[in-house]
């Protein structure tokens, strides 16, 4: 049975098959709507370094044929063979792509997919439809890639812009086709020969066994009848009418020109028109005042003819902010910013006020500690003011932008702050101990010990170091954030460094210093409570 995904999700290929000889579909579409279905082969700064990893109707494999374009099959619009162990070093993602080819949008679009096929049997699917776009021209569906291991990610983010803009967006170039001067050839007739960029016939070979089950025979469509080569279509009349002035801000659309693009007159070059004496790239209309030196445009009502590019739309510029992929229950989505996935059965505990954004149905109630916990946070100090989250979806959790990282327990032990807590799996068992030891200078010479199995988002002012606990290592009581439990902790008085050298403090200097086996940390950051 396969297994299905959302938007963010995923998963080891590992978990999903044993096999390394995949089938990817492709199943898109929409009325009126027709679509170019691409793999973009990407190195490990996701950039498209080798353009042979482009896998598009015009190359149909990469050069080992660890990646090859099948075409239409077993329902899906497009369909795609990949065997992973084939794959160059140099290889790092295989982002799969679809983009209309011409007008549209993909809000128009009906329910599809892309699944993944293993052994002739479905093991994955991503399910998508218009609802989650606007008006984008592509999307980026899913993303085969490596992390240690193989792994896929249902992606479905939307990009503004056609199958160039996307091109680009991975690091390539688009090559500018150079106009036909050859004599009109004769027509060759479609039944004679397929497409140059057709992969080879599949009705007449077996169904490999990496591929999707058979589906039932159709009849096949007729073929579409090929557009006559070296061809052009009439030009379309020059007006007889004098040249008429347009207001900036309006185009004007000559008789019979097509609505699309910018409007020449007969012997200018292709691209920008500027009418004699202006500036190139800029037109004034008379009476307007010229640019002040060094200024790039001309002041008081200059307008910019030349068209935004694709790749510079909003949607664009801000794709690198966009959700990471949900990785397991916690996700650092940046380095101030943590994702918790919730389900009914495992809440979590977090600070209050902690909560930035949530998604989903979840509920938020106060954590009570009780009488005998409130007395102990006043006697130790390591009381927090906790909030439950309970429910189904996500909750994105921050405070005052400090620095987040998740510490995951596997049955094991770590001690930490109270005031170095953000959130912590309420399945987690916590317990204040005492430091042994003179004790540090406001009560706080207590610490928090979490056990068990499940995950400590802890907060830091600033980048931390880890350092290895050694025969001597002491730290500053008011700058540790947590430490192994196999290591101790001992308070104890600073003889080396003068009252002068903490010019903040009214009291000795106590440090903690920590002993214990190799292999025990101490986590420091650069800012004293």
């Amino acid at each position: 049975m396969a297994r299905e995904f959302q938007r963010g999700h995923k998963a080891k290929i590992s978990d999903l098959t044993a096999g390394t000889d995949l089938y990817v579909g492709v199943q898109i579409s929409g009325p009126g709507l027709t679509f170019d279905i691409s793999c973009f082969g990407l190195d490990a700064d996701e950039r498209l370094s080798d353009d042979r990893y482009f896998i598009f109707f015009n190359q149909p494999k990469s050069p080992e044929d660890s990646v090859q374009l099948l075409g239409a099959q077993s329902g899906d619009t497009e369909s795609f063979r990949v065997t992973l162990d084939q794959i160059p070093s140099q290889i790092h993602k295989l982002s799969f792509t679809a983009t209309i080819d011409g007008a549209g949008q993909m809000s128009q679009i009906a329910p599809g997919y892309l699944r993944i096929v293993a052994g002739g049997e479905e093991v994955a699917r991503y399910s998508f439809d218009g609802s989650e776009f606007s008006t984008e021209r592509a999307v980026m569906v899913g993303d085969l890639y490596l992390k240690d291991v193989w792994r896929f990610a249902a992606v479905g983010q939307g990009f503004d812009g056609g199958l160039d803009a996307l091109l680009k967006n991975f690091g390539g170039e688009v090559a500018e086709e150079e106009p036909e001067a050859a004599p009109q050839q004769p027509a060759v007739p479609a039944q004679s020969q397929a497409p140059a960029f057709a992969p080879p016939p599949q009705a007449a070979a077996p169904a490999p066994s990496f591929g999707a089950p058979p589906a039932p025979a159709q009849a096949a469509p007729a073929p579409a009848a090929a557009p006559v080569a070296g061809t052009t279509p009439p030009a379309p009349a020059a007006p007889t009418s004098p040249q008429t002035f347009t207001p900036p801000g309006q185009t004007f659309t000559p008789p019979g020109a097509p609505p699309a693009g910018q409007y020449a007159p007969p012997g200018a070059p292709a691209g920008q028109f500027t009418p004699p004496g202006a500036v190139a790239g800029q037109f004034a209309p008379p009476g307007a005042p010229g640019a002040f030196p060094g200024q790039a445009q001309p002041f008081g009502g200059g307008t910019q003819l030349a068209p935004v590019p694709p790749e510079a739309n909003v949607r664009v510029v801000l794709t690198k902010y966009a959700e990471a992929p949900v990785g397991d229950r916690w996700t650092e989505q940046n380095t101030n910013l943590v994702r918790a996935t919730l389900t009914k059965d495992a809440p979590i505990l977090a600070k209050q006020g902690s909560m930035v954004a949530y998604q989903g149905d979840i509920d938020f109630a106060h954590k009570g500690s009780g009488l005998l916990g409130k007395l102990t946070g006043a006697l130790t100090g390591q009381g927090m003011s906790l909030m439950r989250c309970t429910g189904n979806g996500e909750v994105f959790l921050a405070d005052e932008a400090s620095r987040v990282f998740v510490i995951r327990l596997q049955g094991e032990q770590i001690y930490t702050s109270a005031q170095g807590v953000l959130a912590f799996d309420e399945s987690l068992e916590t317990e204040v101990r005492r430091i042994e030891g003179a004790g540090l200078p406001g009560g706080g010479f207590f610490s928090m010990l979490f056990s068990g199995t499940g995950a400590v988002v802890v907060k830091t002012r600033g980048v931390p170091v880890v350092l290895p606990v050694g025969a001597a290592t002491y730290v500053d009581g008011n700058a540790v954030i947590a430490w192994s439990a196999g290591a101790q902790a001992v308070t104890t008085t600073s003889l080396r460094l003068r009252r002068s050298g903490y010019a903040r403090q009214t009291t000795e200097a106590v440090n903690l210093q920590f002993r214990g086996a190799p292999g025990n940390f101490v986590v420091v950051q650069p800012f004293e409570v």
